[in-house]
This record gives C-alpha cells, structure tokens and sequence, in this order.
C-alpha cells in the first residue's frame, strides 16, 4: 500500500498510531501505510483489539501493506509496553510514533470534578508520555525516531469548558521541548500536531458546513511530513482543512528594573514596555532565558 513515487518514503519502518479506530488516527494511519510504513493501529479495546483497529489493519493490508491492531489502554503502562513489545518482536523495531487517543470530559471549571480533570490527563498527557517512554530506549538503541505529539488550539490559547483539555494538551509542548533536546543525539525528532478536523470529538460544536470541510485526511499530509527522514524537531505544526501554520513562543525584550522594593510599581509603570513586541524572540531552552536576564543585570 505505498504512494507511486512519493518523495517521504517510510518503506520498511514501522509506525504506531494511537487511537487509530476512526477520525484523525485511522487516516494517518492509513497516510503513513500508503507510504509503506507497517502500521500499529492501535484504539482502546476491552479485550484484545476492536473491532475499529481491527477493520483499518484489514483496510491497510487489503490494499497491500502491513498492519497489526493492538487495544491497548494508553494509559496503562504496562499495555502500553506490550504493544511496542509486540511491534518489535513482530518487525523489529519501532520507527514513528503517532500519539492521538484522546478523550473529552468538557465542563466549566466551576462544574467539573477533578475526577474529570484527571481522567482527560492520564489520557492525553500521561498516555502520551507512556507511549514515548515505550519507544525511547528502542529509538535511541537504532539512532533513529520521529514522535508526533497531539497539542490543540485549545491547549495553545484556550477554550471554553476544557481546562483540563487544555491542560493537557499545553503539556504536550512542554513534553516536545525536553524530548527534543534529550533526543537529539539520537536522531529522535520530537514535534507536535495541532490538528483542526471534523471528527467525533468536534461533532455538534461547529455547523455542518465546516463539520464536513475539515476532514482528518486534510490534517494526516502534515503527519506524513512530521514523521518523515528529513523531519522538523521542536516545531508545533498546525493543519486543517488543507491549510498549514506553525505556532511560535515568542518572548518581549522586556525591561530591566532592577530588586528594589518598589519593583512591583516600577513593573506596572512600565508595562507598555514589558509588553512591546519589538525586538521578541524565542529561546532554544529555558537557560537561554537565564542567561538573557543575566545579561539584562551586567
């Protein structure tokens, strides 16, 4: 099942998507297996795989290509590691990771239990660390890995009723950044998809004119281009509907104003500058900006 002279060609290595049942996860699986990954398909099942991952391994190995559905919990470790143990002893190896199960518990912050704030963490947050943690020493042993994490606009500048989407999907890219600079000696580039697509999880929040042009196989080019050979690291890659954009952390010059007791006030006298834009940049880790700041004092 492979693209006729495609250009990102993922022959021979083999990828796990999470939550690759339907929506977003089935098309970048089924993406990734037309450019002739081996494919986890993997969605959340109560005994062994469903019946969801079970039919897009079948779609995948029907037009030609490799597949195996796995069930796993993604917030399980233990299951977590028993699907990348099964990868491996099946091909040998685990190139590409795609994580993109998630679940929704939307609620005013007022209204919803803490229960449901944790339960959308473990999901999306700690899911996703438990999947990276799975292929990290299998990644680094090959010198070679590309992991996809799942972020959102909610995540990047808010939304009503998902705190703890939000939340979770800002720990994304803070999860990105480190992954990146521990990785990066091992060839392991770490980046994160902040995908916009008609899928059940947006179903009844947008009209239907627009449920229907966000579809998640105008999201899953951008996956293909994220888990390819020549792959960006530390970039956050917004998609939807066809349309492509990165998000940037920029930082302000700022002002220097000193430990004194009256610092607070000269803060707010000079907030206009704190806020000016001119001259904003981003810093390749967080002791860039300590080093800024030292500098700012000499």
């Amino acid at each position: 099942m492979t693209t006729e002279n495609p250009t990102i060609d993922l022959t021979g290595q083999v990828a796990i998507v999470t939550g690759a049942g339907q929506g977003l996860g089935r098309a970048h699986a089924l993406a990734l297996a037309r450019r002739g990954a081996k494919v986890v398909v993997n969605d959340l099942g109560s005994a062994g795989a469903p019946s969801s991952a079970l039919a897009v391994a079948a779609e995948i190995e029907a037009a030609g290509g490799e597949a195996m559905a796995d069930g796993a919990n993604v917030a399980d470790t233990a299951q977590v590691e028993a699907m990348v143990a099964a990868a491996v002893g099946r091909w040998g190896r685990v190139d590409v990771l795609v994580n993109n199960a998630g679940i929704l518990r939307d609620r005013s912050f007022a209204k919803m239990s803490m229960a449901e704030f944790r339960e959308v963490i473990e999901v999306h947050l700690i899911g996703s660390a438990n999947c990276a943690k799975a292929v990290w020493s299998t990644m680094r042993e090959q010198a070679y890995g590309r992991i996809v994490f799942t972020t959102s606009g909610t995540g990047l500048w808010g939304n009503f009723g998902q705190a703890n989407y939000a939340a979770a999907k800002m720990g994304m890219v803070g999860l990105m950044n480190t992954l990146h600079i521990e990785g990066a000696k091992y060839n392991i580039r770490v980046k994160c998809l902040a995908p916009t697509a008609g899928t059940a999880m947006m179903e009844g929040l947008v009209s239907e004119e627009v449920y229907s042009a966000l579809t998640p196989e105008s999201v899953s080019p951008g996956v293909v281009f994220l888990t390819g050979p020549e792959a960006p690291s530390k970039t956050v890659l917004c998609a939807g509907g066809g349309s492509y954009a990165v998000y940037k952390g920029f930082e302000t010059r700022g002002a220097t104003l000193g430990r004194g007791d009256d610092a607070a006030e000269q803060l707010a006298d000079a907030w206009s500058c704190v806020l000016d834009e001119e001259g904003m940049q981003t810093n390749d880790g967080a002791f860039r900006q300590t080093e800024r700041y030292m500098q700012n004092l000499k």
